[in-house]
């Protein structure tokens, strides 16, 4: 009698480059969703500042990952007098390759390089006056960027009734954001107090 061969086992989807197809994915991780109320659950939750979300960019995002096996269509709805809306959900192999995928990010702290560290490295050039100005600057931007999210985090847990769980990555974006204003606000006042030692001759 022939021996049957075990069924070949797909490989994992293409991981996408873009952030914004995390995004999507762990949405429908919750629920099968179209685009138009994955737009609208990303605001709600104030993730809309942690990616480049435009209607646009979202849709193309969703074509990316049906393209590549992540998400399939799972259906169509319609609400009144409103276009009828392509629903999607998780491939099998989507939604493997998603709980794998975040398990590593999760697990291993990977090197990135945000702008601001890059800048702060070449502080000194700025000389003490423009430099503590600067932070000052950022501090206050930093202090409004927390306000503006702590108040998105009030209205998705209080007035739309998100669990937490599900918006807690605001709560570490606000703990990164009240370090760093912190750090900038510690820095511009050595500055400011000439406890930084700065190069002779490039006090400015």
């Amino acid at each position: 009698m022939p021996t049957r061969r075990p069924a070949a086992v797909p490989p994992p989807p293409k991981r996408p480059a873009n952030p914004l197809a995390l995004a999507v994915l762990g949405l429908l991780l919750e629920q099968p969703m179209h685009p138009h109320a994955m737009v609208g659950a990303l605001r709600e939750r104030g993730m809309d500042a942690a990616f480049k979300l435009t209607t646009g960019s979202l849709y193309d995002t969703v074509r990316a990952l049906v393209r590549d096996g992540w998400i399939e269509v799972d259906g169509t709805e319609q609400a009144g007098n409103r276009p009828v809306r392509t629903v999607y959900r998780h491939t099998a192999a989507g939604r493997d390759g998603f709980t794998d995928w975040l398990d590593e990010l999760i697990r291993e702290p990977a090197p990135e390089y945000p702008r601001f560290l890059s800048a702060v490295a070449y502080l000194g050039a700025l000389g003490r006056p423009r430099a503590a100005e600067a932070l000052r600057e950022r501090a206050a931007a930093l202090r409004e960027r927390i306000a503006q999210g702590a108040e998105a985090y009030r209205a998705a847990r209080e007035e739309h009734g998100v669990p937490r769980l599900f918006v807690i990555e605001a709560e570490y974006a606000a703990a990164l954001a009240q370090a760093e204003l912190e750090w900038v606000e510690r820095t511009a006042a050595e500055i400011e107090q000439g406890t930084l030692a700065w190069p002779e001759g490039d006090g400015r």
